[in-house]
């Protein structure tokens, strides 16, 4: 394998103004995302106030999760081992 010297990179004036406006646009996105998602928040906040599900129902409503009742009798217990 040929060995050769390593390459010099030299940054310019130009990259750094690049870099300096992707990052301003990527800081204004940022800022509309969270504002976005503070309003949908408070929003979150006002359906809360007049939906009362505890967390684990919202959760297993997000979730798809219907959980079944346990079988109330004894011989249902008999296998888990929960007496």
């Amino acid at each position: 394998m040929l060995r050769r010297k390593p390459t010099r990179l030299e940054l310019k004036l130009d990259d750094i103004e690049e870099f300096e406006s992707i990052r301003k646009d990527l800081e204004g996105r940022r800022k509309q995302r969270e504002d976005a998602d503070s309003a949908a928040a408070g929003e979150e906040a006002a359906a809360l106030g007049t939906d009362h599900k505890s967390r684990e129902q919202m959760i297993n409503d997000r979730i798809g999760y219907k959980p079944q009742p346990k079988a109330g009798g004894r011989a249902a217990h008999f296998g888990t081992f929960e007496f």
